[in-house]
């Protein structure tokens, strides 16, 4: 009979088993019709017949294995046998099943994080044949480099080039901002990605003086537009600027920047429509084009880059930047290009949070080792319950191996369940994950859908899971004494303390890995609650801050400034403004500016030593962001482009560069373009404040007044102290500034959430590794006071006998405490030394706290410690309170 009709006769056996009888029935009626037509009576032909057919039961098993898949229905039959014992101990199933929900759907949701932003390939033809244009180390290029390498190069059947920006849909006010790409003319046709309605950016839309188009992508198309075709061919305002609509992407093609979510692709000659004299297509310091390219059939990487060495040269010849001095322009000279595997495209989510959620994949690893140990506890102690069961099946002749075969199927079925249960949870969690990791300024946008790479981490961790905490109950089923187990009165003392010594080893291992998560846990949320209350050297309360625009004003740069002051003036005279001022770069931001510097007296040991971070401020700056003045003065209308320059320098440059606090009068040039400045005077010290990030070490900061600044941005940040909560401004500033121009488009938050999300990393991993370490000391409480409470319950003879011979009750409690009190010791030794050595792991994520601090370590020791004490004080109670006559009266 052939496979497939065997495995369909899995889904009909009653129906098999009847005609198998039938069939089994007609041979015997043949034989009795033969024998009778032989001359033999009926009764005796009868007999004859079975004689000669042999077992009818026999026959019978023999053609149904013919019929059937032998192990295939062996396992349907365990499987139905260990769904009806898991029926009947419905408060066992339901701990194991949630604990190992928790520990798979925990380790799936975290895989499927890392699945979607390390190795899923981008959603584009043949992803694995892309590779990625870098220089040196890096991977980001100018403009003059990108058309240079794209003229040039002969190895690539189609290159492309992206860069990542964002656009503003409104005219004016409050801004309402889109992510976007730059992208080349071959963009699409090197990825071979299609549209759904329209057309897509082609080679002849990317050309100097283009007009503007832009593809949009079907997100964004639904959500503005409800799918409307009829929208190809209309126009839609980016930045103010009217831009055609010529098609819609592929809903599958996110772009090639995993994380990010285009809504708008435009070409990059468009950039000089939206920044019209300030555009970078010419800048050869500009760099914010990544390149991707499809090589061309048969050329291997080697081949690539041993080509990018010999037109190298001339690409870097063609494109020098004019302004840089010697030094830079010799490494610039030096520079090598190379090719790297591009299937998972580009991703600064990787970058940034590539070792935080390996970190996270360790963690929740041991949370599902911890819900293990935590199931195989309770497997033993439902084996030891079972061991008459077991006893009776050995007795009927059923082998060991046949019994271990029982037990792991029920083992792997709590698993498949839990990781039906945790397949609900990662979906759940991962989402969740995503916004937790989510800022307001950049919303993460993952592809956490199921594929067979997710599928398959998820079928394996429940096979390994199954396995891991079956095996030894499995085992142990199998190492039953059918004779003893047999006994009415076959439990002893010693044979209850030899029995269970394995889940006392289960229970140390629990205790170990919890105090593991502990730590970690204690020293991640430490960090964290340092940075959130760390003082930056400003007050960050009350501050609202508003990012000004200014290019849809079409202001020209000679009266830039005289705007801004405009614009500072009408915000100061707001109600509830306390205070405000102008600046370049506000605080804790991603922009940031430094310059070399030198001075008389200070001799650098490299030009990095000399590198200063910069800010150009107006006045009452320091007084509105709370950082005190520590000398000197404040920026004021003596400074103006006329007069002499000056600055206002922090302490923590005073002390470097002047080697005193009392730097006011003190003079020191930077570089410019290769070029020294003339002598700028200090005229004010300030208190050392945080630059770009919370865990800067005081570093030197120079400001410098806003009226002496020679090119005026078109950008300007405001900062506004207010007397009430700073978001109830913002309807006011808006129509202030909209006075002035109703084409300013203004982003407003606040210095507090922009503060509270650069810690978002940093709270994320304390958040879910508190919550882990929890849920680890949740399980080893559940297993201490499992053992605990099954060996007080083996061990009531013992007790009763105890106190009849007059031990007193407190000892019998001390008795049990002690027992608890042992696994508590031996697995905290060994969790200690785990401790020290696996949380330098996550050194590079503390900050104020070292791997090794042992005030984290012993707040962590005594917590575990209390609730060991706290898992076995009611086993313990009830063990004093035993009845010694109910106990004795059972033997």
């Amino acid at each position: 009979m052939s496979w497939f009709s065997r495995l369909r006769n899995q889904f009909r056996e009653n129906a098999v088993s009847k005609e198998i009888s039938k069939e089994m029935q007609f041979h015997l009626s043949e034989k009795v019709d033969d024998l009778i037509g032989a001359g033999m009576p009926p009764a005796a032909a009868r007999r004859e017949a079975r004689r000669r057919f042999g077992s009818l039961a026999y026959q019978t098993e023999r053609t149904r294995e013919r019929d059937l898949i032998g192990w295939f229905d062996t396992a349907t039959a365990d499987i139905r046998y260990a769904l009806r014992s898991l029926r009947s101990a419905p408060a066992f199933a339901a701990v194991a099943i949630l604990s190992l929900g928790l520990g798979i759907g925990a380790n799936t949701a975290i895989f499927s994080l890392i699945n979607a932003v390390m190795l899923k390939s981008l959603p584009v033809s043949h992803p694995e044949e892309l590779v990625a244009i870098h220089r040196g180390e890096g991977s980001v290029l100018t403009n003059p480099l990108w058309e240079a390498i794209r003229d040039r190069q002969d190895t690539f059947s189609g290159v492309l080039a992206f860069g990542s920006t964002d656009f503003n849909l409104t005219a004016g006010g409050e801004a309402r901002r889109i992510d976007a790409n730059w992208v080349s003319g071959d963009y699409f046709a090197t990825l071979g990605v299609r549209p759904i309605a329209g057309r897509l950016i082609a080679k002849a839309d990317d050309y100097r003086g283009c007009p503007g188009t832009v593809v949009l992508s079907d997100a964004f198309w639904q959500s503005r537009y409800s799918g409307d075709p009829a929208v190809v061919g209309k126009s839609i305002a980016l930045d103010g600027h009217a831009f055609e609509i010529i098609g819609v992407a592929d809903p599958r093609f996110f772009g090639v920047s995993v994380g990010e979510h285009p809504q708008a692709f435009v070409p990059i000659c468009s950039e000089a429509i939206i920044r019209g004299t300030n555009s970078q297509l010419d800048h050869r310091s500009s760099w914010y084009l990544q390149l991707i390219g499809r090589p061309k059939p048969g050329l291997t990487r080697e081949q690539i880059n041993a080509r990018f060495a010999t037109i190298a040269p001339g690409i870097l010849e063609a494109t020098i930047p004019s302004n840089w001095p010697a030094d830079a322009l010799k490494e610039y000279r030096r520079m090598v290009f190379s090719v790297l595997p591009a299937a998972t495209g580009f991703s600064d989510v990787r970058v940034a949070y590539g070792k935080a959620l390996y970190v996270l994949m360790a963690i929740v690893g041991v949370v599902l080792l911890i819900a293990c140990a935590n199931v195989a506890n309770l497997l033993l102690a439902r084996a030891a319950a079972r061991q008459r069961e077991m006893a009776v099946r050995l007795a009927l002749g059923a082998g060991r191996g046949r019994l271990a075969r029982q037990l792991i199927t029920e083992s792997l079925l709590l698993a498949a369940l839990g990781a039906a249960l945790g397949l609900i949870f990662a979906w759940w969690g991962s989402h969740v994950l995503v916004r937790l990791l989510s800022r307001s300024d950049r919303v993460l946008s993952l592809d956490l859908g199921i594929d067979e790479r997710v599928l398959l981490f998820t079928i394996g961790v429940t096979t390994v899971t199954g396995l891991l905490f079956g095996l030894v109950p499995a085992w142990r089923a199998g190492r039953v004494d059918p004779q003893a187990a047999m006994k009415a009165q076959g439990r002893g003392v010693a044979e209850g303390h030899r029995r269970f010594s394995m889940g006392k080893a289960l229970v140390v291992a629990q205790v170990a890995l919890s105090l593991v998560l502990i730590v970690g846990a204690g020293l991640l949320l430490g960090s964290w609650r340092k940075l959130a209350t760390l003082d930056p050297g400003f007050r960050r309360d009350q501050i609202l801050l508003i990012d000004a625009d200014i290019r849809g004003a079409a202001t020209p740069p000679e009266l830039r400034l005289a705007l801004h002051e405009q614009m500072l003036t009408a915000l100061r005279a707001l109600p509830g403004v306390r205070s405000a001022s102008a600046s370049q770069i506000t605080p804790i931001a991603t922009s940031t500016w430094n310059d070399l510097i030198r001075t008389d007296g200070f001799t650098p040991k490299s030009d990095e030593d000399a590198v200063v971070w910069a800010n150009a401020v107006s006045d009452r700056y320091f007084a509105t962001m709370g950082i005190p003045m520590l000398g000197g003065r404040d920026f004021d209308n003596r400074d103006t482009q006329t007069s002499a320059h000056v600055a206002i320098v922090n302490e923590a440059m005073a002390k470097k560069f002047f080697s005193t606090p009392a730097a006011v009068g003190r003079r020191f040039q930077k570089e410019v373009g290769g070029n020294w400045t003339a002598p700028i005077e200090v005229v004010g010290v300030v208190g050392t404040t945080k630059y770009q990030s919370l865990r800067d070490s005081a570093q030197p900061i120079m400001y410098f007044p806003r009226a002496q600044e020679s090119a005026v941005a078109q950008y300007v940040s405001f900062e506004l102290r207010t007397s009430g909560l700073p978001i109830g401004i913002v309807p006011n500033a808006t129509k202030a500034i909209a006075a002035l121009s109703p084409r300013i488009t203004l982003d407003f938050t606040t210095l507090d959430r922009r503060m509270a999300e650069s810690l978002t990393l940093m709270r994320t991993i304390a958040t879910l590794s508190g919550f882990f370490g929890a849920l680890a000391v949740l399980l080893a409480t559940i297993g201490l006071y499992g053992i605990m409470t099954y060996n007080v319950a083996r061990r009531r003879n013992e007790i009763g006998v105890r106190i009849a011979l007059g031990a007193e009750r407190g000892r019998v409690v001390r008795m049990v405490l002690g027992e608890v009190s042992r696994v508590v010791i031996a697995g905290t030794l060994i969790g200690v030394g785990l401790s020290l050595g696996v949380t330098r792991l996550v050194a590079s994520f503390l900050y104020g706290v070292t791997p090794t601090d042992f005030v984290t370590l012993g707040a962590s020791v005594a917590l575990l410690a209390a609730v060991g004490v706290a898992a076995a004080a009611l086993p313990a109670w009830r063990a004093s309170r035993l009845d010694p006559v109910a106990a004795l009266r059972e033997e």
